[in-house]
């Protein structure tokens, strides 16, 4: 018994040192880990990820993410690199790194060091690469080109296995869905850069490629959730480089889409915020008025302002505060290291009334002085001439300072020329507005740097806006064509896909022929209807007789008011050597149109060529059938 009791005591004190002993490794363990944590001895990303050698704005700021980063020192020691401030913020998950990088540095990697009292947790090999100076590599967009807008994801699909990535989001794959991925990607548009090459086109904007990791409907790609990595659903990095080589390779131009105003909630940065400044925020959630008139209105309320600026777009789309000037340089460089990296031609900037003007106006500037030959426009919908005037450079309209915005989205010419097509005739109504509306070009710095449009992915297509009617459709597309500014079209105008954008994903049909397996193949003319050539055929010999006109690449544009519903226009160039004639009749009525009253343009000529049919016909007296819009050069 007393043996048995000792036993016990024994072995309860045995147990109890044991237990003491286990609870001092769990806590010296504890200690470990944690000080793992504080030293933070994971590193999860630093954007940008390299730079370049050679550029004209010496500051570099590197954001820093990893787990309580903001422990750590930071040395770095590389000919021409100097370290200037290291910047901590709220989240100690973050570093803003301020470099100073001297115009004479050469292109080489050093390492960055990440230390704590004195010790090097680890190290980031930077390195900083040459710039591509091969001539012509970054070209502009102007009035010779012909832009084709296309969803990569709604395109063609040129490689089935990255069509489900494992790890994201959205696994769903099912185009019988508006809603869901359907599998087009960057190679698919590779494949069909002939097809667009032959159809005219010089120029291809895909809406955002970068990655949309959301649960659903992230196809259309303005969710960003990733700024610096191409969509794995659509390709890589380096595939997207190579798209753009290719296009540049057959003589084509590459526009970006990208987007300053907001990200989505999928975003790494929106999951972990930097500060809760960089996003603008509200007691509660508000949504943008979508109204663009309080940010030019000298009678605006305040709260308004803001809340037109400042409200978010949607619940998943967090509106990103750009007078922060962390978001500011974040998204400035990663827009310079997308061009210098791929050789991007030209930008579209997605919801540009919603930005902060100041910022957009510092952003523009830089961008420009690193890239003099980029041509940039913003997407502006909105509904007067002198509201998009307010938008563009050259503080024309008494806003008090130049954007050095280049174009814009000329949506109120676009609602012009439906007008003309569709109206009833009136003083400023049916084709009279088109006039209208060109006669108060001289509220742009420049008009010939808009972008001109008759449709997009966010509205309805223009087969169906004038009613299926195939005369008004070609009417339309001569108009776009040989208007000034940059004309835009939007794929499978060309093969008249139609639909109404209610909702939006109608408008975003699959283009048939670009997935294994389709029924038709309209990349073929086998593949289309007689219609649908004629369609095709009618856009490409407009389109390459754009190609070689003088006087629609850069030519002036003199147009007559109209008379008797018929409106007449002319581009030519100085020299007066191949001057295009215009001539729309929208009535139900043929016409005979004396041309005396066009001897401005018309004097010492007296043959006319039609562009599409080949005939030559004299210009005195010109026979313009209903519901046409002819298209000659004068000779």
């Amino acid at each position: 018994m007393i043996k048995s009791q000792n036993l016990s005591v024994h072995s309860t004190t045995k147990a109890s040192s044991l237990r003491f002993a286990g609870i001092k490794f769990l806590a010296l363990l504890f200690l470990i880990l944690s000080g793992a944590n504080l030293f933070a001895q994971k590193l999860e990303r630093i954007e940008p990820m390299f730079w370049y050698a050679g550029m004209r704005n010496p500051k570099l700021q590197l954001l820093v993410h990893g787990e309580n980063i903001a422990a750590s020192t930071i040395s770095l020691s590389y000919p021409g690199v100097k370290l200037v401030k290291v910047n901590k913020v709220e989240n100690p998950n973050y570093l803003f790194v301020d470099l100073e990088i001297s115009s004479s540095v050469k292109a080489g990697t050093f390492p960055i060091n990440f230390t704590v009292k004195g010790k090097k947790i680890f190290s980031y090999n930077y390195e900083l690469k040459n710039r591509d100076k091969t001539a012509g590599r970054i070209q502009g967009v102007t009035q010779k080109d012909f832009i084709y807008l296309l969803m990569p994801d709604r395109f063609s699909n040129g490689d089935k296995s990255n069509d489900v990535v494992k790890g994201l989001t959205e696994t769903a794959l099912n185009r019988d869905s508006m809603y869901y991925r359907h599998g087009g990607d960057i190679q698919g548009v590779i494949n069909h850069l002939d097809y667009l090459k032959d159809l005219g086109i010089t120029t291809v904007w895909m809406t955002p490629e970068i990655e949309n990791d959301m649960e659903k409907a992230s196809y259309h790609g303005y969710a960003v959730t990733d700024h610096y990595k191409i969509d794995p659903r659509y390709g890589t990095n380096e595939l997207y480089k190579k798209y753009v080589e290719t296009v540049h390779a057959k003589g084509m131009k590459v526009i970006k889409d990208i987007v300053h105003n907001h990200i989505g909630t999928g975003h790494w940065l929106y999951k972990d915020l930097p500060m809760k400044s960089w996003l603008n925020q509200w007691p509660k959630y508000t949504q943008t008025s979508y109204r663009d008139q309080p940010v030019m209105d000298p009678h605006a309320s305040a709260a308004d302002k803001k809340r037109m600026l400042d409200g978010w777009f949607v619940p998943s789309m967090p509106d990103l505060n750009q007078t922060n000037p962390y978001v500011q340089n974040y998204l400035t460089q990663n827009h310079i290291w997308w061009i210098e990296y791929a050789g991007i031609d030209g930008l579209r900037l997605d919801t540009y009334p919603y930005n902060d003007a100041a910022f957009m106006a510092d952003w523009a500037i830089i961008l420009h002085n690193e890239f003099p030959n980029l041509t940039v426009f913003g997407e502006t919908l909105v509904s007067s001439v002198a509201s998009q005037a307010f938008f563009t450079g050259g503080n024309t309209v008494n806003r008090g300072f130049d954007t050095h915005l280049q174009g814009l989205t000329d949506a109120v010419l676009k609602d012009a020329i439906y007008e003309g097509l569709n109206g009833k005739s009136g003083w400023t109504d049916g084709i009279n507005r088109i006039y209208a509306t060109l006669a108060q070009d001289f509220l742009y710095k420049n008009p010939n740097t808009n972008c001109i449009f008759l449709d997009n992915h966010d509205m309805s297509r223009f087969y169906s806006m004038v009613n299926e009617d195939f005369d008004k459709y070609k009417e339309g597309m001569a108009i776009l064509l040989t208007m000034r500014g940059i004309p835009q079209m939007y794929y499978g105008t060309e093969i008249l896909m139609k639909n109404y954008s209610n909702p939006d994903g109608l408008v975003r049909s699959d283009f048939p022929g670009g997935w294994d397996g389709d029924k038709k193949d309209k990349f073929i003319a086998d593949g289309r209807t007689n219609k649908e050539n004629e369609a095709f055929n009618f856009v490409k010999t407009l389109a390459n007789y754009r190609k070689n006109s003088t006087a629609l690449q850069n030519g002036k544009l003199m147009q007559f008011v109209p008379e008797d519903d018929v409106y007449v226009y002319f581009r030519y160039n100085d020299q007066q050597k191949g001057t295009v004639m215009v001539i729309t009749n929208n009535t139900d009525k043929d016409k005979s149109l004396n041309t005396d009253r066009f001897a401005e343009r018309t004097a010492g000529m007296t043959i006319a060529k039609n562009v599409i049919t080949g005939e030559s016909l004299s210009i005195k007296e010109i026979k313009v059938p209903s519901k046409t819009t002819l298209v000659l050069e004068l000779n």
